[in-house]
């Protein structure tokens, strides 16, 4: 459960849940909000371990969140396309889709007592709050003087975690500002009277769990004096800069053109993608081999098992930054090469991956 994580608030509480022997209720909320790149593996491979480990976990479709954040320039239909598209490729991953509850948030929208929720969480925040949090929408604070909608969104965040009735929320480490949000809230006598109001029962204070951060493609900037999540909203791979991103459905060429370019200075693994995607996304599930290949004149081949030895070998100068690159380009189009059989075989697939290309280049 805790496997390829950076932070569990708090491990002695998901122990504790653990130990009860309850049945847990796990969630992940993202915004279906355009092309699909590696660095959500990364959740997909976590979705799986909770899963495994017996969590009934939720996938939440974001629409309205996706909708609120300007993603896909407002078209649900699109938008919702890319819920599916999601799916399809988690699917297409053998990840176990058949044991995930997905839900679109217009199945949370369209009950009152969602909003009811939505309202008692804003009574409970300071202003200050909810717009330090908007730093989870990949926004700054000053963005909600244009777009008032903007300041509900870290609301409807909270409300989705109580709504669904959670003991873990899960999500990348620039989702920390949300889930502190919903765990302090609900030690608030206000919100657990509102909650059992609207809902009934007892309001939860759920278990966050963070899963690392990819590094886009061209390394990070610093940035003094940022909080760490905020660091990790500004430097991720996105696919807003899809010259930084890997797509899942990418061609074998074009991976290996992107990892040629990409930013691994040697010797320096932190906040180096190439590194990152070999210790969160090759290694994740527990099975790692990276081979490679290089002439004898250079110290001939190389295998390596376990992530720690390459990290140990890449900070020693003992593997040049092309050759990491190279190797890691060939397990990558290796681990994708189910998603390009699909885009190739589903024409539905092929023709959202191309209406969803076509509007983020207009």
């Amino acid at each position: 459960m805790v496997r390829n994580t950076v932070e569990v608030i708090t491990l002695d509480d998901l122990r504790e849940a653990v130990e009860s022997g309850r049945r847990l209720r796990g969630y992940i909320g993202y915004e279906p909000s355009g092309l699909v790149h590696v660095g959500w593996l990364v959740w997909m491979f976590k979705v799986a371990d909770l899963v495994e480990a017996g969590v009934d976990f939720i996938v939440l479709e974001a629409t309205w969140h996706a909708y609120i954040n300007d993603k896909l320039g407002g078209d649900m239909e699109l938008i919702r396309d890319a819920a599916w598209l999601v799916r399809e490729f988690m699917g297409g991953l053998g990840l176990p889709v058949d044991r995930v509850k997905f839900v679109d948030a217009e199945e949370l929208a369209s009950d009152p007592s969602y909003w009811a929720l939505v309202i008692n969480v804003a009574k409970n925040s300071s202003l200050a709050r909810i717009r330090r949090a908007l730093t989870i929408m990949g926004r700054r604070a000053d963005e909600a003087e244009l777009d008032a909608s903007k300041l509900v969104y870290p609301a409807m965040q909270v409300a989705d975690i109580y709504y669904l009735d959670l003991d873990i929320a899960l999500g990348g480490l620039d989702q920390r500002k949300a889930h502190m949000l919903a765990r302090d809230l609900a030690e608030k006598q206000e919100m657990r009277r509102a909650f059992e109001r609207v809902r009934g029962g007892l309001l939860k204070k759920p278990i966050a769990i963070h899963t690392p951060i990819v590094t886009g493609l061209g390394g990070a900037s610093r940035m003094e004096g940022a909080e760490v999540d905020e660091v990790y909203a500004e430097v991720k791979m996105s696919k807003s800069k899809p010259e930084t991103a890997i797509f899942l459905h990418d061609p074998p060429d074009v991976i290996r053109e992107k990892l040629r370019k990409a930013y691994c200075p040697p010797r320096v693994v932190e906040h180096n993608p190439v590194v990152e995607i070999n210790k969160y996304i090759l290694g994740a599930r527990g099975r790692y081999r990276l081979k490679v290949e290089r002439p004898a004149r250079y110290g001939g081949p190389l295998e390596f098992e376990r992530v720690e030895d390459l990290i140990e070998a890449y900070t020693k100068g003992e593997l040049h930054p092309l050759d990491l690159k190279n190797a890691t380009a060939e397990a990558l189009v290796e681990l994708l090469a189910p998603i390009r059989k699909l885009v190739e075989s589903k024409d539905r697939v092929r023709d959202v991956v191309e209406r969803i290309s076509s509007k983020i280049t207009r």
